[in-house]
C-alpha cells in the first residue's frame, strides 16, 4: 500500500480514554471462538472518501487478556476498533500487533497506547517505520483524520518465532524475510488454527507489490505445507478454499513479473510495460487499473538492473 501520512508522536494514555469514549465500534465478526474480524473496503488512497478503513483488522480474546491484530488506515477507525474490544470484553488489550508496515495496518496503533499495552512486530518494524518518516510526511494527504495520525513504534520485537499468552491461549508469531514488505508477520491462534497472514495475501483485491516478489512466493510456499483452519488475509475475505487463493495471487505475481521481464528484454520503457504487463488478469482482481500500474512501476527499475 501507498503510504499516508502521520506524524511522530507520544502515546499519551489520554488518548485511549478519548478514543474509546467517542467512536462508534467497528462491525465486527466472530470467525472462530474468540477471534474477531473487520474486513476492510476495497477503496485506495487516491479515492475521495477513503477514511483509513480498507485493511482487515481484529483481534483474539484469552481468558485473561486480548491480543489487537492490526489497527487501521487512521487514528479514527484505530479508535473504532478500541471501541468495539471494550463492547465485546472487559478484559485488558495486553498486546497490539502489527502485520507489517504499510500505513493501512498501523495507523490506529495510537487509539492504543497505553503503559501496559505492548506493541509487537517484526525486528525490522521499528526501524522502518522511522526510516519512513520524511517519505510518509511528503505524501501527507488531507484526509484520513492525518491531524491526528501517530507513529507508534513496536516495543517487543519478533526475529524468531515466539508465542504469546493471552491466559489459555497462545498466538504463534512468525516473522518472514523480504516478501509482500521487508516487515511481514504472521500471527496463528493455536487454539482455533487461524492464520493472519497480513499482507502476505490478498483475496479479491490486487496485491500489492512493495518488497520481494521471489521472497514473497516462497513465503506463500511455505505457508501452505502447514495447514490451518482459515486464513485472515491483509486484504478480502477469508477464503473457503485456501489453496485456490494461493494460487492466484502467485499466479498474479508470476505472471507480472514475466511480462515485465519479457518487456525489457524488448527493450521497452515502463510506460510501455504498463499497458500489458499482467493483462490477462486485470478481470479476476479489484482495483487493478489502480494498483497493477503500481506495482510495474515498483519492480520494473529493479528487474531493469538484474
Amino acid at each position: 500500500m501507498r503510504s499516508v501520512f502521520f506524524r511522530f508522536a507520544l502515546p499519551w494514555a489520554m488518548t485511549v480514554a478519548c478514543a474509546v469514549a467517542t467512536a462508534a465500534p467497528l462491525q465486527m465478526y466472530e470467525i472462530a471462538p474468540g477471534v474477531y474480524v473487520h474486513q476492510g473496503a476495497h477503496q485506495d488512497f487516491d479515492d475521495a472518501n477513503y477514511d483509513g478503513d480498507i485493511a482487515n483488522i481484529g483481534f483474539v480474546v484469552g481468558k485473561q487478556a486480548v491480543a489487537v491484530i492490526d489497527t487501521g488506515g487512521s487514528f479514527d477507525i484505530g479508535s473504532a476498533l478500541a471501541q468495539a474490544v471494550a463492547k465485546t470484553t472487559e478484559l485488558p488489550i495486553r498486546y497490539v500487533i502489527n502485520t507489517h508496515v504499510h500505513p493501512d495496518h498501523i495507523l490506529g496503533n495510537a487509539a492504543f497506547a497505553d503503559d501496559n499495552v505492548q506493541f509487537v512486530g517484526h525486528a525490522q518494524l521499528a526501524a522502518v517505520m522511522y526510516e519512513s518518516q520524511d517519505t510518509y510526511l511528503r505524501e501527507a494527504p488531507a484526509r484520513a483524520d492525518g491531524g491526528k495520525n501517530s507513529l507508534v513504534l513496536p516495543t517487543f520485537k519478533v526475529s524468531e518465532p515466539q508465542r504469546l499468552d493471552l491466559g489459555g491461549r497462545t498466538l504463534l508469531l512468525q516473522s518472514w524475510g523480504p516478501a509482500h514488505s521487508t516487515t511481514d508477520l504472521t500471527v496463528l491462534d493455536e487454539q482455533t488454527e487461524t492464520l493472519w497472514t497480513g499482507d502476505l495475501l490478498f483475496t479479491e483485491r490486487t496485491p500489492s507489490v512493495d518488497g520481494d516478489v521471489k521472497g514473497w512466493i516462497q513465503a506463500i510456499q511455505t505457508i501452505q505445507q502447514k495447514p490451518v483452519a482459515r486464513l485472515v488475509p491483509g486484504h478480502g475475505p477469508s477464503p473457503k478454499d485456501q489453496a485456490a487463493a494461493w494460487d492466484a495471487q502467485r499466479r498474479y505475481l508470476l505472471t507480472l513479473q514475466s511480462d515485465i521481464a519479457q518487456g525489457i528484454d524488448k527493450g521497452q520503457d515502463m510506460s510501455e510495460v504498463m499497458q500489458h504487463a499482467a493483462a490477462q488478469e486485470k478481470d479476476k482482481w479489484q482495483l487493478f487499473d489502480v494498483i497493477n500500474p503500481r506495482n510495474v512501476n515498483v519492480l520494473f527499475p529493479k528487474m531493469e538492473w538484474q
